[in-house]
């Protein structure tokens, strides 16, 4: 992807690369596979590049946000809608929300209560709930154990008791990284049945029911998760079903690239050392995985010293960190790679550089290139 702009950086190099063009067509993409009547929403989470949420922001009914900080990123994107969600929301947040539009999805009792006594008038909310089961597979469970996240269910007729506010539904996010469409739908399907007898229970109009994100990608592969049983999900009149994508849209329409500095064996084990890491893509240490790699090579050599190279071996590609832990793949075979070439790590589009510990040793930053 891009290698004659990666070979053009000045060298050493390090890049975010993010395309547009691929964002908006995710975007088409989901929207299709998607029940006629939902509404989706990009996650700003996975990626708050400006440019990212900008393109984003101009195909998606809305955008998601979980701070602040986000808060105005999506307010200067112009969104069409913004929903606000998160466990630590100070009473600063809320009143942006407010002021901004956003419908607020109340992580507790106390939130829906501190919340009724800043709001000039009562703001329309979602309850955040905690559901017994949660219901899908996935690599970071939300719901269904004992989380920060939502209100229990036993606890949902004393919020709606809090004056001062207008519950309209639910938000329903279970978990983070599900590849499974089928067993999506299925939970889908569940979050509106409950909603719906649970609204009844409660006495009050249900307009929205939530599912929150959870569309998985499998960084292992360069498979897609099937969104095409969603696409039977059948919604009751008069609700509005929201989706809000972060990984599903962004991972794919963005890559990192790092110049080799090094290649090294040590005890056995053959190292390509990165003017990069961790801290630009934290993700492969975070969950412990080995990211797939790209080698673009490139040919120039202005050095009077010899080119560190390897043929047909295992190589780790590891960071500029002095950490042990700073690796991002392990025992990948290559054909060819010499140091001066170019590593590039697809599906790095979404909880990149977002989620990395950047100050760690100071290092400069990588380049964003936009595209």
């Amino acid at each position: 992807m891009h290698d004659e702009i990666l070979r053009a950086l000045p060298a050493p190099s390090c890049a975010y690369v993010y395309d547009t063009a691929a964002l908006r067509a995710r975007a088409a993409m989901v929207r299709q596979a998607l029940p006629g009547s939902a509404s989706f929403l990009y996650a700003v989470k996975a990626n708050g590049n400006p440019a990212v949420i900008a393109a984003l922001a101009s195909v998606c009914d809305g955008l998601e946000v979980a701070s602040g900080g986000e808060l105005s990123l999506a307010v200067a994107a112009g969104a069409k809608r913004i929903v606000f969600g998160g466990p630590g929301k100070t009473d600063a947040e809320l009143a942006a929300a407010v002021a901004a539009g956003a419908l607020i999805n109340v992580e507790s009792v106390h939130e829906l209560r501190r919340l009724a006594s800043l709001a000039p008038a009562p703001p329309s909310v979602c309850l955040r709930v905690n559901r017994p089961g949660g219901g899908l597979q996935g690599s970071h469970t939300m719901t269904g154990t004992p989380t920060p996240f939502g209100i229990e269910e036993s606890q949902l007729a004393l919020a709606m008791q809090v004056p001062g506010v207008d519950v309209i539904g639910f938000h329903l996010h279970a978990v983070s990284n599900n590849v499974d469409g089928v067993a999506h739908a299925a939970f889908v399907r569940d979050s509106l049945d409950w909603s719906v007898q649970t609204a009844r229970e409660l006495g009050f109009s249900l307009r929205v029911v939530n599912v929150g994100g959870g569309l998985g990608v499998d960084y292992l592969n360069t498979t897609s998760m099937d969104l095409s049983p969603l696409r039977d999900v059948i919604v009751p009149p008069g609700i509005d079903l929201v989706f809000e994508p972060g990984r599903f849209l962004a991972a794919d329409a963005g890559v990192y690239a790092a110049t080799v500095l090094d290649i090294k064996t040590t005890h056995g084990r053959t190292f390509a050392v990165l003017r990069g890491g961790t801290h630009h893509f934290r993700l492969p240490a975070a969950w412990g995985y080995s990211h797939p790699f790209t080698v673009v090579p490139v040919d120039t050599w202005p050095h009077p010293y010899p080119r560190p190279s390897v043929t047909d071996c295992l190589v780790d590609a590891v960071g500029e960190l002095c950490t042990p832990r700073d690796v991002l793949t392990r025992g990948q075979h290559v054909e060819s790679l010499r140091a001066g070439d170019i590593l590039v790590f697809g599906r790095a589009g979404a909880y990149g550089w977002d989620i990395s510990h950047h100050e760690f040793l100071r290092h400069d930053p990588p380049s964003f290139i936009i595209v």
